[in-house]
C-alpha cells in the first residue's frame, strides 16, 4: 500500500514531458508589424559565443526550475534583445522540437509592440545582430530541403539471444529534415527554419 500512496503522489498533478530529456529549452518566436506588413526578428549568435557562433535563432534559452515556457522565452528575450517582457504579447505555444540529442524546443509565439521593437539593443556577449524578415517571403519563397538520416550504432555485444531477437533484427532508423531560406546574406536553417515553416503553414 505503500507504494501505491507513493504513486498516487507522484502523478496527480504531474505534467507529462520528455522521457529521459537532459534539458528543455524555450524561445520566442518574435512578430513585429512594419509598414509591409507582419515580420519575424531573428537574431545572430555571437562570433564570441563557443556553441554555434554567427547562426541566425530566436532568442531563447535554457528553461530553469520552475519556469514555464513562456516564462523562460521573455526572459531570455528581454536579456539577449533588451525588449522589456511587457511589451511581448503572447499569442500561443507552437508544436514543439524533440531533438535526436535528448532535449526538448519549446517555441513561444508572440508580438512585440512598437515600443518593445524601438528598444532592440542586443548583448553583445550573447547576441551579433538582430534582423527582420517579412513572413511574406516565408509564405512566397521555397526553402531549400535536405534530409540527413539517423543511423542505429548498436553495440557488439547487444544480447540479441538472451532479449530474444534475432541478431539481424531491424532497428528503428529516423530522418532529420533541414530547411533553409536565404535572407540578405542571411540563412535561416535547422530548427529556427523548422518553427518557422511550422508558424508560415498555419497561415494558408
Amino acid at each position: 500500500m505503500r507504494d501505491l500512496e507513493h504513486l498516487r503522489r507522484r502523478y496527480a498533478d504531474h505534467v507529462p514531458g520528455l522521457l529521459g530529456a537532459r534539458h528543455s529549452y524555450a524561445v520566442l518566436c518574435p512578430l513585429v508589424e512594419r509598414p509591409d506588413g507582419l515580420h519575424l526578428l531573428f537574431e545572430v549568435r555571437s562570433a564570441a559565443l563557443h556553441r554555434q557562433p554567427g547562426e541566425v535563432c530566436f532568442p531563447g534559452g535554457r528553461m530553469e526550475a520552475g519556469e514555464t515556457p513562456e516564462q523562460c522565452a521573455l526572459r531570455e528575450t528581454e536579456e539577449e534583445l533588451a525588449i522589456p517582457r511587457q511589451e511581448v504579447e503572447v499569442l500561443g505555444r507552437p508544436d514543439f522540437i524533440c531533438n535526436q540529442a535528448g532535449f526538448l524546443m519549446q517555441p513561444v509565439l508572440g508580438l512585440v509592440s512598437a515600443a518593445g521593437f524601438a528598444a532592440v539593443a542586443p548583448s553583445p556577449a550573447e547576441v551579433g545582430e538582430a534582423f527582420t524578415v517579412p513572413l511574406a517571403f516565408f509564405r512566397e519563397t521555397a526553402p531549400e530541403q535536405y534530409v540527413y538520416a539517423l543511423q542505429p550504432d548498436v553495440p557488439g555485444d547487444f544480447p540479441y539471444e538472451t532479449v530474444g531477437i534475432p541478431a539481424d533484427y531491424r532497428w528503428a532508423r529516423g530522418r532529420v529534415e533541414v530547411p533553409i531560406w536565404y535572407w540578405q546574406g542571411h540563412a535561416v536553417w535547422g530548427m529556427t527554419a523548422r518553427l518557422t515553416q511550422d508558424i508560415v503553414r498555419h497561415l494558408e
